[in-house]
């Protein structure tokens, strides 16, 4: 549980840097992702979670 709640800790600083840091391009990506096909949003998130899941057992020893 404790992993999982630094995992969640690591996704809000990162979007915290983009919005925070960058909100012009935060606004330009978000008007960008509307414009897209739903099946273009649906592979970009299975490739994510799967590059996610690659780096957790990488490091975790794998």
């Amino acid at each position: 549980m404790q992993d999982f709640l630094a995992a969640i800790g690591l996704v809000l600083v990162i979007e915290g840097l983009v919005y925070g840091g960058f909100p012009g391009l935060a606004r330009k990506l978000a008007t960008e992702v509307l414009s897209l096909p739903e099946n273009a949003l649906r592979i970009a998130g299975l490739v994510a979670i799967a590059i996610g899941v690659g780096i957790v057992w990488l490091v975790r020893g794998g």
